[in-house]
């Protein structure tokens, strides 16, 4: 199941997203970016608690299911029930 930019109940201009977010933010959450491995200062949260979405602020995961990948960004193993639609990505080559 793929969600589409309209069916979020967030709905913002490309102005208004870049007026809220930094630059990084707005890379990673509106134009689907990333950022350096071993930069997110998530990566050694260790407090219990929901990590949310830094644009909307909505729930994504419980601390419960963040774990250590190797990989250099936060991971988690299951997100919250309905926060995370699953979208196609683009194949490696």
């Amino acid at each position: 199941m793929t969600q589409r930019d309209d069916d979020y109940s967030v709905k913002k201009s490309d102005a208004e997203w870049k007026k809220e977010l930094d630059p990084l933010q707005h890379h990673v959450l509106r134009d689907h970016g990333t950022e350096r491995p071993f930069t997110s200062p998530l990566n050694n949260e260790k407090r219990a608690g929901t990590f949310r979405c830094a644009g909307c602020g909505e729930p994504l995961f419980e601390s419960s299911t963040k774990y250590e990948s190797g990989s250099g960004w936060p991971s988690f193993w299951a997100p919250m029930q309905g926060a995370v639609a699953p979208r196609p990505t683009a194949a490696i080559s």
